[in-house]
């Protein structure tokens, strides 16, 4: 996923709702999110949903990893192959 361009990124979201084939377009073709704001604040993301489930399932292998690190501090027995197993599975759901 592409870094948010401040110029294209982010449109009020009387423009979104003006024009949302052609923002819906920009999003597709750039794979970049697009930054609504509603009377100048942050309110909503539109994102490819292919861009979105591999941010998910991006967070969740960092929450696995995070775990893990916690569970060898602790001095927790962590097992190669099984912890290998979760990391995998997680990537191919």
């Amino acid at each position: 996923m592409r870094a948010l361009n401040a110029e294209e990124g982010i449109r009020p979201f009387s423009e979104f709702r003006a024009d949302a084939g052609d923002l819906w377009a920009q999003v597709r073709r750039t794979h970049s999110a697009v930054v609504l704001t509603q009377r100048g604040q942050t309110s909503a993301v539109v994102l490819d949903l292919a861009e979105y489930r591999w941010l998910v399932n991006e967070l969740d292998l960092l929450r696995d990893i995070d775990a893990a690190s916690r569970e060898l501090e602790r001095g927790e027995e962590l097992f190669p192959r099984a912890a290998k197993a979760r990391v995998l599975a997680r990537l191919w759901e």
